[in-house]
């Protein structure tokens, strides 16, 4: 393994991603390791992936517009900070981040065969029922990423 995938966010499924992926590769400091945060308008909603891509192009421009974009990278670079900041305390110091806006799910798999990760590592905290209302990125990932995926709890 040379490159890991970890999509991150402020959840405790991203925490326990970090983690899993400290523990597994710490001892390994030439691992390089990408953070990947997807923006999402409005947070994680029950609509978000139910809009379409021409909606999602429409409110991405709405969003650059006023100003809330910027908010929502803003986040993302806090959240970077707070991962990156761990795994290189913990060895792992080929750090890199990127930045997505579009539907989780999809834009996962997209990064992972772009940036060819080996291995991608996603974090699963969500109850049952936020999974049938908002839908399993998780399980999206897992049956259509061309690479492994790595399950952490």
């Amino acid at each position: 393994m040379k490159k890991l995938l970890l999509p991150v966010d402020d959840s405790q499924g991203a925490r326990a991603s970090v983690q899993t992926c400290i523990r597994l590769f710490g001892s390994r400091p030439a691992v390089s390791v990408l953070l990947l945060h997807v923006l999402q308008p409005g947070g994680k909603s029950l609509l978000h992936d139910r809009i379409s891509d021409p909606e999602l192009g429409t409110l991405r421009r709405q969003m650059e517009a006023s100003g809330k974009m910027q908010e929502l990278e803003q986040a993302a670079l806090n959240i970077f900070d707070t991962h990156k900041r761990l795994l290189q305390e913990n060895r792992l110091s080929r750090v890199k981040t990127l930045t997505r806006f579009g539907h989780v799910a999809g834009e996962i798999i997209k990064a992972a065969t772009e940036e060819e990760a080996d291995l991608i590592i996603l974090g699963s905290s969500r109850t049952m029922l936020q999974k049938l209302l908002m839908g399993d990125v998780v399980r999206e990932v897992a049956a259509n990423a061309k690479v492994p995926v790595l399950i952490a709890r």
